[in-house]
């Protein structure tokens, strides 16, 4: 018994370094450095394009290029420069909502979940540490690159969270997800501050700021790749029943394993109710943190250097945030503490209402509050979806999670189009996000969690 207990601690503690290994391609490229980066390259293919013998055109690139020359070919398409990483971003999320649902079935139909999740880890890391080599206008390899990238970082994620339910008991569930989560905010705060100073200090170095950027951006491949060398060695596969054995038979059961999952969810009406509860709430969640940055420049008109510090601060304070409601929900119940996080969520957007232009003070207070519940409502969502998931099953069930995760965010990001669009004000917009709060509240408090946990033939756990 005590081999089985070590043997489980040790899976865990490797499990744990896959966040710390993926959040820096997160924070450092996608949260930073990639989106201004990748307008600045595609900017610069205008530039070459039609006034290659002006210098300087890129610093006066709004004077100098008409609105009819601002655009780039991508495939027969005329892009803005400005559009060109949103409509990245887009297609990647599109290919997750095809590619990740498969994903869960393959890993669950085949038991490969530790070379799954080894080859969808390296792609991204490849894939990162290739955007090293945009620059000189190579806008397209870029776009390429960060798609490929994003795409596996959100397979091997599926992969990934399908390991949870394997390692560790009912009672320790909310625990070990909540220390993952916290774990992968300091691996995404330690890299980022590293590549702050390389950043703001590179003219000390020698380097240009376009040099600087894309060690930047390399060194999350490179950090990707090598901390997913911990959980590699830690994780173990788990037997599967019986099945075809080629490539090509174990795609097709993946294929009628998805049919089956969405059937399943109507045998499942609890886990059912949980998803699309969780899709409202975290909808919510992901709309706030990808225009905070908007809002505080915008709205707030805050300077770039106290984004990028509260964007630090938060890394850091969320990597003990996530770790205090994993108490608290030891405590008082993971329910209890996800509902109270969303309350929290409530009070945040509306006093976004009231924060004044300039007061950097009142922002980093604001994402203070943000960092506390942040992992937390994500590691316990996680953690009671896994209660939740028939045995056999996990990748499968994650891909719908993760696909809730991110192809949903459409519908917040089109309530602050709309807002905008209707009161051009940032602060409507962000009020605007209590509905996804108080619904996903109302629905979450409707699931009959020990129900929905001894359908999916699961123990329910002490502390729910």
């Amino acid at each position: 018994m005590t081999q089985v207990i070590e043997t489980s601690r040790r899976e865990q503690r490797g499990w744990y370094f896959y966040d710390f290994a993926n959040s820096a391609f997160y924070t450092t490229v996608i949260s930073v450095f990639l989106g201004p980066y990748l307008i600045s390259v595609a900017k610069q293919a205008v530039c070459d394009r039609d006034h290659a013998q002006v210098a300087g055109c890129l610093d006066n690139y709004d004077t100098l290029v008409t609105s009819g020359q601002n655009y780039v070919d991508v495939l027969g398409a005329d892009i803005r420069p400005a559009a060109y990483f949103t409509l990245c971003m887009t297609v990647s999320v599109l290919l997750q909502i095809i590619f990740l649902p498969i994903v869960g079935a393959l890993a669950d139909h085949t038991g490969r979940k530790r070379e799954l999740l080894g080859v969808f880890a390296y792609v991204g890391a490849l894939a990162t540490l290739g955007l090293f080599f945009v620059s000189d206008g190579r806008y397209l390899l870029g776009g390429l690159l960060f798609i490929v990238a994003n795409l596996a970082y959100g397979c091997s994620i599926v992969v990934y969270d399908s390991f949870l339910p394997q390692i560790s008991t009912p009672d320790e569930r909310d625990k070990v997800s909540s220390q993952g989560w916290a774990i992968g905010y300091l691996g995404g705060f330690i890299l980022l501050a590293i590549n702050l100073v390389l950043f703001n200090a590179h003219d000390s170095l020698g380097l240009s700021k376009t040099t600087a950027v894309l060690l930047c951006l390399a060194s999350s491949g490179a950090w990707w790749a090598i901390f997913t060398i911990i959980p590699l060695l830690a994780l173990r596969n788990r037997p599967v029943p019986p099945h075809e054995t080629t490539a090509l038979g174990a795609v097709g059961g993946s294929f009628r394993q998805l049919g089956q999952t969405l059937v399943a969810l109507r045998v499942f009406p609890g886990t059912l109710l949980f998803l699309i509860a969780y899709l409202v709430y975290n909808d919510g969640v992901q709309t706030v943190i990808g225009n905070s940055a908007a809002f505080a420049s915008d709205e707030l008109k805050l300077s770039e250097n106290v984004q990028i510090t509260a964007i630090l601060m938060v890394q850091l304070v969320a990597f003990g945030g996530a770790l205090l409601l994993g108490v608290l929900a030891r405590r008082f119940g993971t329910k209890r503490t996800v509902l109270a996080s969303l309350v929290v969520w409530t009070v945040i957007v509306i006093a976004a209402v009231f924060v004044q232009q300039h007061a950097a003070i009142q922002f980093y207070v604001m994402a203070f509050a943000i960092a506390i519940v942040l992992g937390g409502t994500q590691a316990l969502s996680r953690s009671l979806f896994s209660h939740v998931i028939p045995a056999g099953k996990e990748a499968e069930f994650f891909g719908l999670l993760q696909i809730s995760d991110r192809g949903s965010a459409f519908i917040g990001s089109l309530t602050v189009t709309l807002a905008l669009q209707f009161t051009d004000s940032w602060r409507v917009a962000i009020v605007s996000m209590v509905i996804f709060f108080v619904i996903g509240f109302i629905l979450l408090t409707m699931v009959n969690l020990p129900k929905a946990i001894r359908d999916a033939g699961n123990e329910v756990p002490a502390h729910l």
